[in-house]
């Protein structure tokens, strides 16, 4: 191990204030969504159905925009888009509060296809930035930002919503990501370096077939099953502990697991060798299938899901890094907007399975339903790549 790869990271120009920039920026990100819903519940009077409905269209509006949004930043670099898309997605944000709820569910789809997708475009800057041999401890330090931020925005954002209200929240998501556009549009951070950039400009425009590849799709897939097994073991752990009537140790459980996530992050970032992606996927969804015996007490939950959630962030580094790796130049925001995209996936698909299971079965049964979906996805991945392997044999 070696401490002086982070060192050597951050002593690159810009990536040090390119990645702290983007966690501040991408803060509001992680309580939009329950935001809007306590909004639709509290303000506007109207059902959790109608509160899952505004949280799908603002899923769907992220799904669809950030594969777009990164095409457009290849085309016509980051600085237009940021200025049409801060806009527009500013406007959204502000007008919320004043309009009735059909109209608020078409805004808040239009709020998540316009929003600059703060984590693919973080994952651009440090391809452009960071040399190959260090991109490693570059993504792993990403995304134990990423995940501080869950830790932090969720309980900082309730207690302002209690103070005040989620229209009040709103409102301020809106200026909050509004300065956020201003800032990225005046800093104008390359997302390719000026290698790269030459050869993308006398290259001709690849086609979708020329980097779409099996070993790509195996890559989403793989990613997409790590948020499968990550949104629904939160959703089982709540479960669990509600049936438990141990609700009140969520946070305690969720602070920990968090905790062991950022740390499995830190060591994964500066070992000489680390696992593989799909070793780490499959190991961490494997990981969680006895937790389902560990459902009695709230504490023997929480050390029972240490394990699997010190896998969390070293998986979410490995595919960042296997993306950057795949993403031709040219075409790099878009496949890195179908990263987010396929993220996105493996979140909507596993609440309602998950959800079943639990519903159906039991609680604990949850944990082994959301092991077994990123599994499912793990294995469609590795016939794809078995597919390209025997292709090319």
């Amino acid at each position: 191990m070696s401490f002086r790869r982070y060192q050597k990271v951050l002593g690159i120009p810009r990536v040090m204030s390119a990645t702290l920039f983007m966690f501040v920026a991408g803060l509001p990100l992680t309580i939009m969504t329950l935001t809007l819903s306590l909004h639709v519940l509290n303000e506007m009077g109207r059902s959790y159905f109608d509160a899952g409905l505004v949280g799908t269209a603002t899923a769907l509006g992220f799904a669809v925009g950030s594969p777009l949004l990164g095409r457009m930043m290849d085309r016509h670099g980051l600085r237009p888009v940021v200025a049409v898309c801060g806009t527009v997605s500013t406007a959204a944000w502000v007008m919320l509060p004043l309009v009735d709820f059909t109209l608020f569910v078409a805004l808040a789809f239009a709020a998540g296809m316009f929003t600059v997708p703060t984590g693919s475009l973080s994952r651009q800057f440090i391809a452009s930035l960071v040399p190959e041999d260090y991109r490693r401890p570059a993504y792993s330090l990403n995304t134990m930002l990423m995940e501080l931020s869950f830790v932090i925005t969720p309980a900082v954002g309730i207690l302002l919503i209690t103070q005040y209200s989620a229209t009040s929240m709103l409102v301020g998501i809106g200026v909050w990501r509004a300065l956020s556009y201003v800032a990225l549009y005046l800093l104008n951070w390359p997302i390719r370096n000026p290698h790269e950039a030459v050869a993308a400009d006398e290259s001709v425009k690849l086609k979708w077939r020329e980097w779409l590849s099996a070993r790509l799709i195996g890559v989403l897939l793989v990613s997409s099953g790590a948020l499968f097994v990550l949104f629904g073991t939160e959703l089982a752990l709540i479960a669990v502990l509600r049936e438990n009537g141990e609700i009140a140790f969520t946070g305690y459980v969720i602070a920990a697991t968090s905790i062991a996530s950022i740390a499995g992050g830190f060591v994964h970032g500066i070992v000489h060798r680390s696992w593989s992606l799909t070793r780490l996927a499959v190991t961490m969804s494997v990981l969680l299938l006895p937790v389902a015996f560990f459902d009695h007490v709230w504490w023997w939950l929480l050390l029972a899901l240490l394990p699997t959630n010190l896998l969390c962030t070293p998986t979410l580094a490995a595919s960042s890094e296997a993306v950057a790796e795949l993403a031709p130049p040219s075409v790099r925001g878009q496949v890195m907007g179908l990263q987010d995209s396929a993220n996105r996936m493996g979140q909507t698909l596993s609440m309602p399975l998950v959800g079943f299971a639990i519903d159906n079965v039991s609680p604990s049964m949850g944990f082994v339903a959301a092991a077994c979906g990123g599994l499912v996805l793990i294995g469609i991945a590795t016939l794809c790549s078995v597919r390209q392997a025997s292709a090319h044999a």
